[in-house]
């Protein structure tokens, strides 16, 4: 079983994410050509020793190690190419809960390590052979103390400067994270910032980390309370940002995906999503000519199509959001000025009445037999649905003139995910139905 999923390592702490690993990354890293490292960490208990296992193993074979400390993921990844390092470390796992941890590798371009990169240095993890250095051979260790400040600063020139938002209210619930620098952020822009749960600490003690409709139920209610303009929530590593409206109300994720994509497109350029992304987005896109280029589920794929010339924006529905000209990794505290500069010439609210959306239904369902699964199913839609369109880039999407349903085996859990969605509810209903079937088909057949 691979190391590295959709996202970078991830998985429970003692388990799959060690500190043994740690240092195997660390070491696998330099011997594959970084000579200069940039390292970071959530704020999760176990982040302080992993961090230091990566830093030894890095520089056991070598490599000067430059430690950003407790930083949210964007801001490792931006000071990746400006400290001209060749590769950088985060030890985060982003959203998923606080036993668990992982480590996620960057390029100097802010995109995250692609498949290849991921498959080296695995390989070179499963040999045990690295370039271990001498005793007087050590790599050195430099705390680089300026990472958010830097991040802060480019945010604020990203979205007119400072004070160009004066005015504006806004509530930052950080979910007990690393990014606090869209607060200092905002604030530098103009905006009269109220931040909640904002002491960085790793169990997540205020709301689980995803911020998902659920678990942003006390920013809905701060936002109305207040009547501020906008909500803006973060999960542990602020890779991911989702919104809240002057009403309350949490904007769902595939419509915040489109309201991007419009605004971030123009007639003839492309958005890149992955497979699993709603009809709403395509439907707003082609509203003023531009569409859509699907790739596979994680965020490096969608970076990855975002540097073809035509692809202004990448973004997935799970609230990561990409702006090439800016950097290749999501950036949460990006997003966040990005939809405050837009709040101040549209309310919310305006904006997401403004779309319609397809009826979409997303279920999971647990199996530790996923990628068998997916092999029954991907030999059996073609026979069963042989004028239907399929995209088998990640798991198998089926689509019909009425909607379409996506089957896929989940990147970090044991899980198949099933998506089906059309503009007809009944027919949504149907999609959904159909593709659990072939889940339980392909069950039973084992």
């Amino acid at each position: 079983m691979s190391l590295f999923g959709t996202s970078g390592i991830r998985g429970p702490v003692g388990d799959v994410v060690t500190g043994d690993l740690a240092l195997s990354v660390g070491r696998a890293v330099a011997t594959e050509g970084a000579d200069r490292i940039v390292i970071g960490r959530d704020p999760r208990e176990s982040g302080e020793w992993l961090l230091e296992a990566v830093t030894a193993g890095a520089r056991e074979c070598g490599a000067d190690v430059l430690d950003a400390g407790m930083v949210a993921t964007p801001t490792l990844a931006r000071a990746v190419g400006r400290e001209d390092a060749n590769a950088g470390v985060v030890v985060t796992a982003s959203h998923n809960p606080p036993e668990d941890n992982g480590l996620k590798l960057w390029n100097p371009s802010g995109q995250a390590f692609d498949a290849a990169q991921c498959e080296r240095i695995e390989g070179r993890i499963g040999s045990d052979e690295y370039d271990l250095g001498r005793w007087d051979e050590g790599g050195t260790r430099t705390i680089v103390e300026d990472a958010t400040e830097r991040h802060a600063e480019e945010l604020v020139e990203a979205v007119g400067g400072a004070g160009s938002l004066d005015g504006l209210s806004v509530v930052v619930d950080l979910g007990n994270g690393a990014g606090g620098v869209t607060v200092t952020a905002l604030e530098r822009l103009g905006c009269d910032v109220e931040a909640m749960n904002a002491d960085p600490d790793g169990s997540f003690p205020n709301r689980p980390s995803e911020p998902t409709a659920e678990n942003c139920e006390g920013l809905c209610e701060r936002v109305t309370e207040t009547d501020a303009d906008l909500g803006i929530a973060h999960d542990g590593d602020a890779d991911r940002t989702m919104a809240v409206d002057e009403r309350g109300r949490f904007v769902p994720k595939d419509v915040l995906l489109a309201l991007f994509a419009r605004e971030a497109a123009s007639e003839g350029t492309r958005v890149a999503v992955p497979v699993d992304t709603s009809l709403v987005v395509e439907d707003e896109l082609a509203k003023i000519g531009a569409s859509v280029t699907h790739t596979k589920v994680g965020d490096v794929h969608v970076a990855e199509r975002a540097t073809e010339p035509d692809v202004v924006f990448g973004g997935e529905p799970s609230g990561a959001w990409i702006w090439p000209e800016e950097t290749l990794c999501p950036d949460g505290p990006l997003a966040a000025c990005k939809l405050a500069a837009t709040v101040t010439k549209t309310p919310l609210s305006g904006l997401v009445d403004g779309v319609v959306s397809p009826h979409l239904r997303r279920e999971n369902v647990e199996t530790d037999r996923k990628e068998a699964v997916m092999d029954h199913v991907a030999a059996a839609v073609p026979e069963a649905y042989p004028e239907a369109d399929l995209l088998t880039i990640d798991g198998v999407r089926v689509g019909f003139s009425d909607g379409w349903f996506l089957l896929r085996a989940s990147g970090t859990q044991p899980l198949v995910r099933v998506t089906a969605e059309s503009r007809r509810e009944e027919r949504a209903e149907e999609l959904l139905a159909v593709a659990l079937d072939l889940v339980d088909d392909a069950l039973r057949s084992m």
